[in-house]
């Protein structure tokens, strides 16, 4: 059974920072591209980074390109979004997902809020 849980969320000062977990299970991690996503408050889901299988090619949406760095560990199925400089509207529900043969896969989500 496919598993995504995310943690590490939390309530952070602007400026601050946070880096969120995605513990993966139940799918050969290790082969599948992986993304994160997030949905602030009353607005849609947004993509915001992206990382290949063997973590050779990173994408990220503008709104946090050099703040936010993907990464994974394979050998621990593990996905990481560290978020840096962080902002008010980067206040959201983040989200870890991957498609497989048509169907996506979500994890709970974890809350991030930037608030003084």
């Amino acid at each position: 059974q496919v598993r995504l849980v995310e943690s590490g969320g939390g309530l952070v000062q602007p400026g601050g920072s946070l880096r969120l977990s995605c513990a993966a299970s139940g799918f050969a991690f290790s082969t599948n591209p992986m993304y994160w996503l997030r949905q602030p408050p009353g607005k849609e889901l947004e993509w915001i980074a992206f990382i290949t299988d063997g973590s050779t090619i990173t994408d990220y949406a503008e709104s946090v390109e050099g703040r936010f760095t993907i990464s994974r560990d394979n050998a621990k199925s593990t996905l990481f979004l560290q978020m840096n400089s962080l902002k008010p509207e980067d206040t959201a529900v983040y989200y870890c997902n991957f498609i497989r043969a048509r169907a996506s896969y979500w994890g709970r989500g974890t809350q991030v809020t930037v608030s003084s």
